[in-house]
């Protein structure tokens, strides 16, 4: 059963990119779009499952880009990636 929070946040994530599509492409490459936004909507469906926000954290979205790149990163690697995202009241955003 999809929830309809989550495909609202999809739908808005998914806009943002088809809008800035160089900032998708810098963040995981041109070939893995639809793992990508996959790998989105399960971390938010289980945040919804959890009784979370719907919305991603920085660490949540670090973790979805370094899984789908398949890298392991260092602790002092994954604190300045987690510097480029930025979470405000309209949602999570990438400074690069």
């Amino acid at each position: 059963m999809k929830n309809i929070d989550v495909e609202i946040y999809l739908n808005q994530l998914i806009s943002f990119f088809e809008k800035n599509p160089n900032d998708l492409t810098e963040l995981i490459g041109t070939s893995m779009k639809e793992t990508f936004f996959d790998k989105v909507r399960e971390a938010c469906t289980e945040n919804v499952e959890n009784g979370d926000e719907v919305t991603l954290t920085n660490q949540q979205l670090i973790n979805i880009v370094l899984d789908i790149k398949g890298v392991k990163g260092t602790k002092e690697e994954l604190e300045v990636i987690n510097k480029i995202f930025v979470k405000n009241k309209f949602g999570t955003f990438c400074l690069n």
